[in-house]
């Protein structure tokens, strides 16, 4: 459809006005413009999946944008950035893989108010999308070819049966129950990591290190890196954490980072609903707990965790034997330099906050109730803030 040259101007003078500038001035002046101008819409819409096909080339994903725009603005903004990357897609003959994962989570339902309303929402959205910075890439364009690695038959089965630990561990009111199922589970994506290895070094895939990226959302956001930094270590990957897009890139093999996100997501459910409950019961005792309390609560818990679930894959490992090490250690070769080709230049994050002496007690307690599937467990004597 054709769209007047004057609307089209229309476009033009409501994007100098509103996404070039900063403040409220700018935003009324181009809506008001947009508002005026039934005809302008087409021509909208057209410019904002041009700012989508732009992310794409800047690096980002869907759940990326969508995570963005969830930060930073409304509710009616994820709906009307759904709306825009679900046109946009739609021209691709083939998509990466991770993709369609992500895009059936988007919210595309249509939002609607009146034309001012609605112009200012999409003008607010796409400032966003304008000033996205480039970030490093995890995946090929949509568009590209891309290089699916192959898959044998047991591996859905394994995934069912580590997800269904998952969910019971979730769902249990038990403690010392979800912790055992969770050891479970990292027992058994231990193990089929081992078998990946073995399936490559016998040159029956062509696995080569990919990277994904998890959300890391606020509050606790430094909490949350740690635990998921603690995941990616016990599953053979990387985590480089970018605080101020919140989220962290994870580096590994595709069987491994499907695992860190199974697990990471997990644990935070799990980790919440222990602090809920260690929550609970010191309000019942008459203390009143604080932010303070729940920071340490969850550093104390990512770390004691990251302690666990690195006992559970040495004893895995441990188990197939020490032939396998070579071969384990250069698919840590490996991801060692995909990272370091992505991040050249990292720094280090120093933890803070870590300031309530009950809040770690109680985390590290949360962590520390499991009965991992092992002979035995070390000791260990808890790290307590100021040590």
């Amino acid at each position: 459809m054709s769209v007047p040259e004057g609307s089209i101007e229309a476009v033009d003078k409501a994007f100098a006005a509103a996404l070039y500038t900063d403040g409220d001035a700018g935003l009324d002046i181009g809506a008001s413009l947009l508002a005026a101008d039934p005809d302008a819409d087409a021509e909208l819409r057209r410019r904002g999946e041009e700012f989508v096909t732009r992310a794409w080339q800047r690096g980002w994903q869907p759940a990326d944008v969508e995570r963005i725009v969830r930060r930073d603005l409304a509710e009616h903004h994820v709906r009307l950035v759904g709306e825009l990357i679900a046109g946009e897609v739609r021209v691709y003959g083939r998509l990466p893989p991770r993709w369609d994962a992500q895009l059936a989570e988007l919210d595309v339902r249509q939002w609607r108010a009146d034309r001012f309303s609605y112009a200012t929402a999409v003008l607010e959205l796409l400032r966003v999308l304008l000033r996205l910075p480039a970030v490093e890439p995890v995946g090929a364009a949509p568009g590209a070819a891309v290089h699916v690695p192959s898959r044998h038959d047991g591996e859905p089965r394994m995934l069912t049966r580590i997800r269904a630990l998952l969910a019971k561990a979730e769902a249990t009111d038990f403690p010392q129950e979800a912790e055992a199922l969770t050891g479970k589970a990292q027992e058994l994506m231990a193990r089929h990591s081992i078998d990946e290895a073995l399936l490559a070094a016998q040159g029956h895939t062509g696995d080569t290190p990919a990277a994904c990226r998890i959300g890391v959302d606020a509050p606790y956001e430094t909490a949350k890196a740690i635990l998921l930094n603690a995941v990616a270590d016990a599953n053979r990957c990387r985590a480089v954490w970018n605080g101020d897009l919140g989220f962290s890139t994870v580096v590994g093999f595709e069987t491994d980072l499907e695992s860190v996100e199974l697990l990471h997501t997990s644990l935070l459910v799990q980790g919440t609903a222990a602090m809920t409950r260690a929550e609970a019961a010191q309000r019942a005792g008459g203390r009143k707990r604080t932010k303070a309390f729940r920071q340490s609560f969850l550093t104390a818990y990512a770390s004691r965790m990251g302690d666990r679930l690195h006992e559970a894959t040495e004893h895995v490992t441990e188990e197939a034997g020490g032939s396998l090490l070579p071969v384990l250690a250069a698919r840590d070769v490996a991801v060692e330099d995909r990272t370091d080709r992505m991040f050249p230049e990292t720094t280090p994050t120093r933890v803070r906050g870590v300031t309530d002496y009950e809040g770690w007690e109680h985390g590290t307690a949360a962590a520390d109730r499991a009965h991992l599937p092992k002979s035995h467990r070390p000791e260990h004597r808890p790290i307590r803030p100021g040590d």
